[in-house]
């Protein structure tokens, strides 16, 4: 795949079980939910965004867990509840006025086959369900919620050749208050 198409991308959706976490759901004897998300993933996020790249979740499921998470990485827009993602896609598109080309998505599941069909790169985790790796553009060497996240955004980061930038932030101490900690 031409590394030129991640440097158009201005605006990265991304499912949430199985991309942001590996899909596995605990629920405690309260029915809260309990999710595990990668740092490594939050800090490639963080960077993403710094960097000016756009970030927003889209999720079949309603989730305070991953409402905490989005806002711990800077992540501004989480759309919930979202069993038809196609819509939902096109309208966060349109609101940006961006092209097909300048948007990517990360699915995992047959229910992001809809999102897919809104943008311009679809990718997927290592252990995405055949429909989604048949699909994708690209696929991750890594699992969802082990890395599949940091390793596209480094490929973005490199593309538009910003990920010296991004190390040299963390190496040298840099500290912006619009770009979270959390990671």
């Amino acid at each position: 795949m031409d590394i030129d198409v991640f440097s158009k991308i201005k605006l990265l959706i991304l499912d949430v079980d199985g991309v942001f976490t590996n899909g596995i759901l605990f629920l405690n004897s309260e029915g809260e939910e309990i999710k595990g998300f990668s740092t490594r993933d939050g800090l490639g996020i963080a960077m993403l965004i710094r960097a000016g790249v756009e970030v927003v979740m889209v999720t079949g499921r309603y989730s305070k867990t991953a409402r905490i998470r989005a806002n711990e990485l800077g992540i501004k827009n989480v759309y919930e509840k979202t069993v038809f993602k196609g819509p939902i896609c096109r309208q966060i598109i349109s609101d940006r006025n961006l092209t097909k080309d300048q948007v990517c998505a990360m699915g995992d599941d047959i229910i992001d086959l809809a999102m897919f069909s809104e943008v311009g790169l679809k990718t997927a985790p290592a252990d995405a369900v055949q429909e989604i790796i048949s699909a994708a553009d690209w696929v991750s060497s890594m699992p969802g919620g082990k890395g599949a996240i940091r390793e596209l955004c480094e490929l973005i980061l490199k593309s538009k050749n910003l990920w010296e930038d991004s190390i040299n932030f963390y190496i040298n101490g840099g500290f912006d208050r619009n770009i979270p900690y959390k990671f």
